[in-house]
């Protein structure tokens, strides 16, 4: 009676676990970049789940015969096995009496946990009797080679198979898969990365097994010959290491992992199995990484360069988690015709901080924010050619100026000269005289339409006296770029679950919010900018394709700016240390943050990104003339949304994108 109450005890406990988790597994999420290859893994256990199928026959034969002979003939639970094990044990040549189904309940349920106890023993030969009667063996089977760990952090057959030998575990050989299997009883110390010896000497223990009497019927299912097993003990194992895909760790996931954060719960993210499809051009990523480091030592080299270096950055430095104190940098670059952020640098190493400059630093803009007051007036009215005067401010000329008179970084006034010319030399009396005639509230309304933050109440604003991030000034340039349409910014494009299933897709908001000829205009000025304006040094660097853009260097030359666009993609640079001081004297934006867009630019596939002539955005002029003509390339300074789920997602996509709540 006692036995059968406690036989009835551990069934009724058994029966309430959910034995379904035997086939749930957790595996790393894929991240894939924009061509839809592999570039990182991510969250969860690193396996990809396999067919039976697609495994090798020698693999099923050496794991049958290392764990379990009888797995065909017994019903979860192997008396004939627990006695040899007892057996054995007593013969101080101790082995696991467990069969495969009670090594699979143990490994996927919390409940039974790993601690040796003869309770855990009898639940766990309770809860294989009920895996036995829901599953196959075939699917146990399936399951157990899919979820087994096989030592230096791989899980399942497929991915033990590729890590170790670099092929599928279709493809073992007989003494690769004898190898794998012996690993099952020491993952840790029989791995071959650690102990090439043991793993070895596993894989003949194995193979010694498969031999027997016992095997007899296996080597027959599996068409295994006695010759075979003595050849492959003989033959040499090839181990290949070959590459794991690890989780990437820069400023373009950390961007992924935040939208991740808002589009996904957190049990979705550490199940894992998801596919998570991005925007990111890892060759445009590894350039704008390596172009910025390289360009910024650089300018540490200079002899008029007083603050620490990167060089100097230490361990221990790294260690306190503090900002840097040596020069910094961002760089933004993203598809005009979708949105599609295809770089993002934050920093010059995210080993040294995981501040990401390029979303969370609000810096001062300065002049890049000129282009927005133009077009804010032109659409009031103004023309390039209007005449706008270039002489000293007076007090009191400009509403919201106070007595506030800004010069020229040349500290020289001209006279009446076409508007047009305030845009390419970057005059600062004639852009705060155009922006007056445009009016603060239109001012400020271009600026909010093209996405950047609320902007001060004060004439200072019209050279860019406010602060917005590396990524929002990119963003607003793609406006100008499309003619007037607004796209949002996103950084994944899609996430399918493990079963398959689309669980988002970007929504791809767009909105139409300036005039194009306003753009056509703004456009046309831009590109003079680069052909004999602040930015004409983009040539001898090397720079030969159509292209529109801005410098922007802001006072005490603590921000340096460039933000230019092809017809395809624009790229958004800024350079600057973290507690803002002067980088360098005279450090404007075309000496220290054009070379950056340059040679990322450059880097930029024509395959990808066609360059098309910008005259198509409106009608080309020939240049006005100027008089006196400033300092060409040396007369720049100033002032000082997120995707959402696919179902109801659009109309939150919209809220987010114009500001809403």
């Amino acid at each position: 009676m006692l036995v059968a109450l406690m036989l009835w005890f551990y069934w009724w406990r058994a029966s309430k676990l959910d034995i379904h988790q035997v086939e749930r597994m957790r595996e790393r999420s894929t991240v894939f970049d924009m061509d839809g290859k592999v570039w990182s893994r991510l969250q969860g256990e690193n396996r990809v789940p396999v067919a039976l199928a697609n495994v090798s026959p020698n693999f099923i034969a050496s794991l049958l015969a290392q764990e379990d002979t009888r797995f065909f003939h017994h019903m979860g639970v192997d008396p004939r096995g627990l006695a040899r094990a007892v057996v054995q044990t007593i013969k101080r040549n101790p082995q696991g009496g467990s069969t495969l189904t009670q090594q699979l309940a143990r490994n996927s349920l919390d409940e039974l946990g790993q601690r040796k106890s003869i309770d855990r023993k009898l639940l766990e030969v309770f809860v294989a009797l009920r895996v036995e009667r829901n599953f196959t063996k075939e699917e146990i089977l399936t399951h157990y080679m899919n979820r087994i760990y096989f030592g230096s952090g791989v899980y399942g057959i497929e991915m033990a198979s590729k890590v170790y030998f670099g092929k599928s575990a279709q493809d073992l050989s007989l003494g690769e898969a004898a190898m794998i299997a012996g690993i099952i009883c020491k993952p840790t110390k029989a791995s071959p990365f650690r102990n090439m010896p043991l793993a070895e000497e596993q894989r003949d223990r194995v193979l010694t097994r498969l031999a027997l009497p016992d095997c007899e019927e296996i080597r027959k299912q599996y068409l295994i010959s006695p010759a075979a097993i003595e050849l492959a003990r003989k033959q040499p194992l090839k181990i290949v290491a070959a590459k794991r895909v690890t989780t990437q760790e820069n400023y373009a996931m950390d961007m992924v992992m935040r939208e991740l954060d808002v589009l996904l719960d957190d049990d979705q993210q550490a199940q894992g199995g998801l596919k998570i499809y991005t925007t990111i051009d890892p060759e445009l990523q590894d350039e704008a990484q390596k172009s910025l480091d390289r360009a910024l030592t650089k300018i540490e080299q200079k002899p008029n360069y007083s603050h620490r270096k990167k060089a100097e950055y230490s361990e221990d430095d790294r260690k306190m988690e503090l900002p840097t104190d040596y020069l910094q940098g961002a760089v933004v670059a993203v598809d005009n015709r979708t949105g599609a952020i295809r770089a993002l640098v934050g920093g010059r190493d995210y080993r040294d901080s995981k501040f990401n400059r390029a979303i969370d630093s609000h810096r001062t803009v300065g002049s890049t924010f000129k282009p927005f007051v133009y077009a804010a007036a032109f659409s009031k009215g103004m023309s390039p050619e209007t005449p706008i005067s270039d002489g000293p401010l007076e007090p009191g000329e400009i509403a919201h100026g106070g007595g506030w008179h800004p010069g020229n970084s040349d500290d020289k006034f001209g006279g009446m000269l076409p508007a047009e010319e305030g845009l390419i030399h970057s005059r600062n009396t004639m852009s705060v005289r155009v922006g007056n005639r445009a009016g603060f509230e239109n001012v400020a309304q271009f600026a909010a339409k093209a996405g950047l933050p609320e902007i001060p109440l004060s004439a200072q604003s019209y050279i860019g006296n406010f602060g917005a991030t590396p990524k929002d000034v990119t963003m607003a340039y793609t406006v100008l770029a499309n003619g007037g349409v607004r796209r949002q910014a996103y950084v994944i494009e899609r996430i399918d679950s493990a079963d398959g299933e689309i669980i988002f897709r970007a929504a791809h908001a767009t909105v139409p919010v300036f005039e194009r000829s306003v753009c056509s205009m703004t456009t046309n000025i831009m590109s003079e900018i680069l052909a004999r304006g602040t930015a004409a040094s983009a040539k001898s660097l090397g720079w030969t394709k159509p292209a529109a853009g801005k410098t922007g260097t802001t006072d005490g030359y603590h921000d340096a700016w460039f933000v230019g666009y092809t017809s395809t993609l624009t790229c958004g640079v800024w350079v600057g240390l973290d507690k803002p001081v002067t980088i360098i004297p005279k450090g404007y934006g075309a000496a220290l943050a054009l070379p950056v867009w340059v040679d990322v630019m450059k880097r930029a596939s024509t395959d990808k990104y066609p360059a098309d002539p910008l005259n198509g955005k409106g009608v080309a002029r020939m240049p006005a003339p100027i008089s006196p003509k400033p300092d060409s390339g040396t007369n720049d300074d100033g002032g000082l949304r997120k995707p959402d789920k696919e179902n109801g997602g659009l109309l939150r996509s919209f809220k987010k994108f114009f500001g809403g709540k």
